[in-house]
């Protein structure tokens, strides 16, 4: 049973996609080709080069301590964060290695400052590709590459659909972290709340906008299954909630798995 899989953005949330493929091989699933934006690319270049194991214990030990190691201020790169531990952590696990040497086929998809274009890259750098589709603008650093300057997928792909479509003809699953807004709303705004703050109304103003930003992208570029996790309870900032994510990963590939045996069909 051969499929291709779409791992979308979504920072912390994108924990579950270890369940989600830890559930699809136990299952016996042959993942044909696959997929990543932002944390999406991360769990598909480890997954691509039989690293996933890596990336679950590293999702799974990581509490407040180690969240901080990642906080590095630097305000003259265009971010707030320099990235450099992340891009140490990159290589560790990396080095040289190039996309197109992995074990399966593997698209890390980045957006273009410049022309405002999705860029799919499925050759060279595993680090440089993931360090751009990473780079939540603001946040982390733009990667330049020739006259382009790469941030994170997310701002225009958040499900990067017709990037796995280029590279198999197995049926694709999408992995949409931003489909459970209702949830992330009660929780951001509860109806209890008598005082809106700011920041509050900010947050769930971007939780928005995420939202139908992947809704349309998948409506535009459809999947032949999607799995929207309801992981609107958890905030995105948040990556110290691995084991409960994992779960729900995995636990949405089996309430599914009926339709995703009938993709064959």
């Amino acid at each position: 049973m051969k499929r291709a899989l779409a791992l979308g953005g979504g920072a912390g949330l994108g924990w579950a996609h270890i369940g989600v493929l830890r559930e699809l091989t136990a299952r016996g699933v042959t993942i044909d080709a696959i997929a990543g934006t932002s944390i999406g690319a991360i769990a598909a270049v480890c997954l691509a080069a039989d690293r996933l194991g890596v990336l679950e214990d590293l999702a799974r030990s990581t509490g407040g301590r180690q969240v901080m190691r990642y906080i590095d201020v630097d305000l003259r790169r265009g971010s707030l964060l320099g990235g450099r531990a992340v891009a140490r952590e990159l290589l560790r696990h990396f080095g040289h290695a190039e996309l197109q040497d992995l074990f399966i086929p593997c698209a890390v998809v980045a957006a273009d400052l410049i022309t405002g274009h999705e860029v799919v890259m499925t050759r060279g750098s595993v680090v440089e590709a993931v360090r751009a589709s990473i780079a939540i603008p603001g946040i982390f650093p733009p990667l330049r590459r020739g006259g382009q300057v790469l941030v994170d997928g997310g701002v225009v792909t958040p499900v990067p659909v017709r990037a796995v479509r280029a590279l198999s003809t197995a049926p694709v699953i999408a992995i949409n972290l931003q489909g459970d807004y209702l949830r992330r709303a009660e929780k951001g705004l509860p109806a209890r709340l008598r005082i809106l703050t700011p920041m509050r109304v900010g947050r769930a103003g971007i939780s928005l906008l995420l939202a139908e930003l992947a809704r349309k992208s998948l409506l535009l570029d459809p999947p032949d299954l999607e799995l929207a996790l309801p992981v609107g309870h958890f905030h995105v900032r948040n990556f110290t909630k691995a084991n409960e994510l994992i779960d729900i990963g995995a636990a949405a590939v089996a309430e599914a798995w009926p339709e995703i045996v009938a993709l064959d069909a």
